[in-house]
């Protein structure tokens, strides 16, 4: 695709002006948008079979599988990743050690304290904290409070030398950060941030070696080994990859999922991630703050200052947090700074 596009890809949404929330929900395309809206009309009037809105959860699971640059029978589906991570925790042995930022997202936080004994760490030394004694490691490749950005190449090396897990939440990662799942053991993704979904839709990279020691504790019709599902009776027969780990999927979510994680594709993670990380760093610049690789901005701001000025963005942490985005412009980080300074 034209790298001139990305400069222009805002065309292809219907974002008002003043959306720095990305981190809290992604504005959908307006591709993504009509699709669900045609669904939606037929499911009004009955005018439809579900069949053809199915078709939408191999779509986008193909669209994933290409983004994290997986193979598409290594990704599931699911509607949650505390659920992805439940399913993941039962992997660990008993008395399991599983080691954690100290700022983590609940959903990657609380499967882990349930299953297991967890130790928190501060996140720039998580890496230091992996030893023989650790089975998994749990983060989120880019925090959702700060937009800190793990450090994943040293997280792997600590990991593979004491065989422990690698786990990896990238719900506010996939979509602008270019991911590659390679020393990765189980990676979830909410889609309704930055792959700008419908809530109701994730997804769940399980490599071979784990999913040989997991157990799928939801599995249902949508994990059966016959494409379409397994509908009555025995025996147990669930499929060979990792839609074992399929839940029954929310349909409509999955309808609007498709298109905006192929436009995505489209696009290139890559372009998309430099034009966020320009428009963030030009707010940074801004605001007196050094650079940094990152589309998620925390300040100590006075945040109703940017709501006076129609600027929606959110707190989190006690601090004002701004995520720029594919459909965010120049404009729009001009008016939230000349609503602060």
């Amino acid at each position: 695709m034209d790298a001139d596009l990305i400069t222009t890809a805002g065309e292809l949404w219907d974002a008002d002006p003043g959306w720095l929330n990305t981190a809290s929900y992604g504005v959908p395309p307006r591709r993504a948008a009509d699709e669900l809206q045609a669904v939606l009309t037929e499911w009004r009037h009955g005018s439809s079979d579900w069949a053809p809105w199915d078709t939408s959860v191999a779509r986008s699971r193909a669209a994933f599988a290409r983004l994290i640059g997986a193979p598409v029978a290594d990704v599931s589906i699911s509607s949650t990743v505390s659920q992805i991570m439940s399913t993941v925790a039962t992997a660990l042995p008993p008395g399991a050690r599983v080691v954690v930022p100290e700022i983590e997202f609940t959903s990657n936080l609380f499967p882990w304290a349930v299953a297991a004994r967890v130790e928190t760490v501060p996140a720039d030394r998580l890496a230091d904290a992996i030893d023989g004694s650790t089975s998994a490691v749990a983060f989120s490749l880019v925090q959702s409070a700060t937009g800190q950005v793990a450090p994943l190449a040293d997280i792997v090396a600590a990991a593979r030398a004491c065989d422990a897990l690698v786990i990896a939440d990238a719900s506010q990662a996939c979509g602008w950060l270019p991911v590659d799942v390679s020393g990765i053991d189980a990676l979830a993704c909410a889609a309704y941030k930055w792959l700008m979904a419908p809530r109701g839709a994730a997804f769940g990279y399980l490599s071979p070696r784990l999913r040989e020691r997991m157990r799928p504790l939801a599995a249902g019709w949508y994990a059966g080994a016959g494409e379409g599902g397994s509908y009555y009776g025995p025996p147990l027969r669930l499929a060979p990859d990792a839609r074992a780990f399929d839940l029954s999927p929310a349909w409509f979510s999955y309808v609007g999922a498709a298109p905006a994680i192929e436009l995505l594709n489209e696009l290139g993670v890559q372009r998309v991630h430099d034009h966020d990380v320009a428009l963030a760093n030009r707010f940074r610049a801004g605001l007196g703050l050094e650079p940094a690789d990152t589309a998620i901005v925390s300040v100590d701001a006075p945040g109703e200052r940017l709501e006076a000025a129609g600027i929606r963005a959110a707190v989190r942490a006690g601090k004002v947090r701004a995520s720029f985005h594919v459909y965010t412009t120049a404009d729009d980080v001009d008016r939230a700074l000349d609503a602060l300074t």
